[in-house]
């Protein structure tokens, strides 16, 4: 799954990009136009992402030694190739505090997505994770791809439904059929599972919106080429947020949410819906998918 062979056309088109109804970050709706592309019909699965790695030797940021220099006040034992893994706490927690949920460990890479003690084995057609921008580039170019921006991405996600708020219309759960790996419960505590799957999802595992494609919605984030603005109308800023190993950090749209966002606290699982991660960060719940112009 995600190569070249596991493709949906996309007409071109005008739609209503964004939405006015939820998070400021997602207005305001406007009028975008995107010429007709390609698209992977489910995001990139660890089975494709080993393909690449096995005829290239590519390594992933996640995976590279970090120079302790250019981190003075970090700990040593951060230090440490790894990447972010998400934690149930077991308490009441500020749901402003990301820390509560999120640790860096040290190990974690797309092999390991949970913590080096964690593998993918028999888990070929989970979407691949821990994958830091330049890594979804990369693949994405020995594919004969590249990655969408982020209104090709939404105009996908929408199936032809213009201006709905779920990829699939406007019932969260149509005759009570789950049609996407969110989360179900108290976030960040009880997850109940209640959709089939308490962490990430096989990709296909829910059924794929009008055109053709699945997991657009809930499962894992998915990287854009799009640099993040506070709003639609917003220019990118000059400068970027904070340093890492690699300097100056730019932060990039993600779409379409994930198996950690929930009502009480992340209802990012809408095409509208729009995210900033930063290109160096490796998580355990965004990965990729890829298009290609003709």
């Amino acid at each position: 799954m995600g190569l070249a062979d596991d493709m949906r056309w996309i007409p071109g088109g005008t739609f209503r990009m964004g939405s006015d109804r939820f998070y400021p970050e997602e207005g305001p709706a406007h009028l975008v136009e995107v010429a007709g592309f390609r698209i992977d019909t489910h995001p990139v699965t660890n089975a494709a992402f080993a393909q690449f790695v096995a005829a290239t030797g590519y390594v992933t940021l996640a995976e590279q030694p970090i120079d302790p220099a250019e981190f003075p006040d970090t700990p040593p034992e951060l230090l440490q190739p790894g990447g972010l893994v998400f934690h149930a706490p077991t308490g009441s927690v500020d749901l402003r505090d990301v820390s509560s949920w999120w640790r860096y460990v040290p190990g974690a890479d797309w092999r390991h997505p949970d913590g080096p003690e964690t593998t993918i084995a028999g888990r070929d057609n989970d979407p691949v994770v821990q994958i830091a921008w330049h890594d979804a580039i990369a693949f994405a170019a020995w594919a004969g791809k590249r990655l969408p921006n982020e209104a090709e991405w939404e105009f996908a996600a929408r199936g032809g439904l213009d201006g709905d708020t779920w990829c699939w219309g406007e019932e969260m759960t149509p005759d009570g059929r789950w049609m996407a790996n969110t989360w179900q419960g108290e976030f960040p505590r009880v997850n109940t599972g209640v959709d089939g799957f308490a962490g990430r999802s096989p990709a296909g595992a829910f059924p794929a919106n009008g055109y053709g494609i699945y997991d657009m919605a809930g499962n894992v984030w998915e990287w854009t080429v799009t640099e993040f603005t506070a709003r639609h109308t917003e220019q990118p800023a000059p400068c970027c947020h904070g340093r890492s190993r690699r300097g100056t950090i730019p932060r990039k749209v993600v779409k379409g949410g994930s198996y950690l966002c929930a009502p009480n606290y992340c209802l990012r699982y809408r095409p509208a819906a729009r995210q900033p991660q930063s290109v160096d960060t490796a998580t355990c719940h965004v990965g990729f998918r890829c298009v290609r112009d003709e």
